[in-house]
């Protein structure tokens, strides 16, 4: 259960109402590898599946689904289990995580462990070094009419107005994943996950979203080598910063008819 009714009373101008309004509920998910303690992620427990894959590749635990042998959900406990193949060398200490650094909650994303694993493994793989597939061209139009379609398909959104949303496209505005939670770095994962189980490529693909771009979320659509990022909120310093030092578009504020891009203008064309 992810919602639920409550009673409420509203003020309008000067009259009281009492009537029912409905809530997210979050909850705190532990996530062990190997059967040893990875994370403890406070979220929408809705897609979790997406979420776990999403996470594991965002911070450069996996590249693919066959990376991992088997995910145990087990929704009652609120824990996920994830068994990694053989082939994947990983020791939990090796990330140096404490007891606060070790908890992601939804308001102020991956802490400084997790994106130092992501720059590791971005770094790693030489992504700079491929230029983000710089021939990639994007109208403007596209990136707005897949804004609109991003916040048709997050119901919760419009039901509760107490989630973020996120989706992936392709140049011609298909939407190819859309996905929400109550953390904005969530609702990326998710849509990641989702396009890792479905086997689809992040190659030609953009990035929209409602959260604000900060570095974490920037992080999480480098280490896909997603080219474009957009979203209806604001950027923040530390998501410009990368966005510009790894060839990254990065668009806020995106509504309506208006953007404004911060990094790298070339690939947006009107």
């Amino acid at each position: 259960m992810f919602k639920r009714k409550i009673n409420i009373t509203r003020v309008n101008k000067q009259e009281k109402e009492d009537l029912q309004d409905i809530v997210l509920i979050e909850q705190s998910i532990d996530f062990f590898v190997n059967s040893e303690p990875l994370v403890n992620i406070i979220c929408l427990p809705k897609d979790l599946k997406e979420l776990t894959y999403g996470f594991l590749y965002s911070i450069g635990l996996i590249d693919a689904i066959d990376d991992v042998k088997e995910v145990k959900i087990l929704e009652l406990e609120n824990e996920i289990f994830i068994e990694l193949d053989d082939s994947i060398d990983f020791k939990v200490e090796d990330i140096n995580l404490n007891s606060v650094s070790r908890v992601i909650d939804t308001t102020c994303g991956i802490t400084s462990p997790w994106k130092k694993l992501i720059k590791n493994r971005i770094d790693e793989a030489k992504t700079k070094d491929r230029l983000w597939f710089k021939d990639l061209k994007i109208k403007s139009d596209i990136i707005f009419s897949t804004i609109k379609k991003m916040q048709s398909g997050t119901s919760l959104y419009r039901e509760t107005g107490g989630c973020h949303g996120a989706a992936i496209s392709d140049p011609e505005g298909n939407l190819l994943s859309v996905k929400e939670d109550i953390g904005r770095h969530n609702a990326i994962d998710k849509v990641i996950g989702d396009l890792l189980l479905k086997g689809e490529s992040f190659e030609n693909t953009f990035l929209v979203t409602t959260g604000r771009l900060t570095g974490d979320s920037v992080l999480k659509a480098i280490r896909a080598n997603i080219p474009i990022i957009a979203s209806i909120s604001a950027p923040i310093e530390s998501g410009i910063k990368l966005a510009f030092a790894y060839g990254m578009t990065l668009i806020g504020f995106a509504r309506g008819k208006r953007m404004n891009i911060y990094t790298h203008p070339d690939r947006i064309e009107v």
